[in-house]
C-alpha cells in the first residue's frame, strides 16, 4: 500500500510512519510533506497514493486548501488535535478522523476500515461494470419481430414467425404467405421487413422474396451458377438465387 503523510511536525510524521509499518509491513510511505505548497506540488507531479494521512492544521494554513487546488480522488484519513473540523473533513474523500496523539489501536482500526471500503468498492465497481456491459449488450443487440399483425376481412389477426413461409413482392405489393398458403397484404416493403426478421430463420433470396428456412422444399442447380428453389407452398413464379448470392445462401441453409 502506497501512503503519503502530510504533517508539519517531523517528529509526529516519523511516529505515524513507524506505527503504519507496525500495523502493516506492506505499507510504504512514499512522501512526508510539511506544508500546503509542498503537498500541492507533490500531488501535481506524482500519481496519487492509495491513502493519504493529512494533518488539518499545517504551518501555512488549513489543509483543505490542498483539496481546492488539486483534484484528490484517493481516500483520506485526517489527523488533528481538535475535532472542530470533523464535518468539513468528511466532505473531502475522508474515511476516518483520528485525534492526536494517534494510537496504534485507532490506526489499525482505520486501516481495517480502509480495506473493507476498498473491497466493497471493488465488488460494487465490478457489479456496475457487469451491469453496464449487460445494458450495452441489451441496447446493441438487434430485436427481431416474432409476430405480425395483418388485416383479415374487417379486422386484424396475428401471425407468428413460425407460421410464415415467405414474404413475396408482386406487382408493387408485398404479401405474407403462411405455411397453409394464405396470402396477406403487408404495408412494409421487403427492404423494411428484411431488417425486422431474424437472419437465422429468414433469407433474402432475391429482390422479390424473403424465405423462411422451413419453407424451402428443394434446391436445384440452375443456369450460370444460379440456384432454383422449390418453396412450399409453391409459388407461381420461379424463385431464383443469383450466382453472387448463392454462396451466402448455401452457408445460411447449412447452419
Amino acid at each position: 500500500m502506497r501512503v503519503v503523510i502530510i504533517e508539519d511536525e517531523p517528529l509526529i510524521a516519523r511516529k505515524l510512519a513507524s506505527l503504519l509499518t507496525e500495523c502493516d509491513a506492506s505499507i510504504g510511505v512514499e512522501a512526508s510533506l510539511e506544508s500546503i505548497e509542498a503537498s500541492v506540488k507533490w500531488l501535481e507531479d506524482h500519481p496519487l497514493p492509495d491513502l493519504l494521512f493529512v494533518d488539518i492544521q499545517l504551518s501555512d494554513g488549513l489543509c483543505f486548501e490542498i483539496f481546492k487546488r488539486v483534484d484528490v480522488r484517493c481516500p483520506v484519513i485526517f489527523t488533528t488535535a481538535y475535532d472542530e473540523y470533523m464535518l468539513q473533513a468528511f466532505k473531502v474523500n475522508s474515511i476516518d478522523y483520528l485525534l492526536k496523539p494517534v494510537s496504534k489501536e485507532d490506526l489499525s482500526q482505520s486501516l481495517r476500515k480502509y480495506r473493507q471500503l476498498k473491497e466493497s468498492y471493488a465488488e460494487g465497481a465490478a457489479r456496475k461494470e457487469l451491469g453496464a456491459l449487460l445494458e450495452t449488450l441489451t441496447q446493441t443487440a438487434p430485436r427481431y419481430k416474432s409476430r405480425f399483425v395483418v388485416k383479415a376481412g374487417q379486422g386484424w389477426i396475428t401471425i407468428f414467425e413460425k407460421d410464415i413461409a415467405y414474404f413475396m413482392s408482386d406487382r408493387k405489393l408485398t404479401f405474407l404467405v403462411t405455411r397453409e398458403g394464405k396470402r396477406h397484404v403487408m404495408d412494409e416493403s421487403l427492404d423494411d421487413l428484411e431488417s425486422q426478421l431474424h437472419p437465422h430463420e429468414f433469407f433474402r433470396v432475391n429482390r422479390q422474396c424473403i424465405a423462411n428456412a422451413g419453407s424451402i422444399a428443394a434446391v436445384h442447380a440452375f443456369f450460370n451458377g444460379k440456384l432454383k428453389l422449390l418453396l412450399k407452398p409453391q409459388t407461381e413464379e420461379e424463385v431464383l438465387v443469383s450466382r453472387k448470392r448463392a454462396p451466402a445462401f448455401k452457408k445460411w441453409l447449412d447452419q
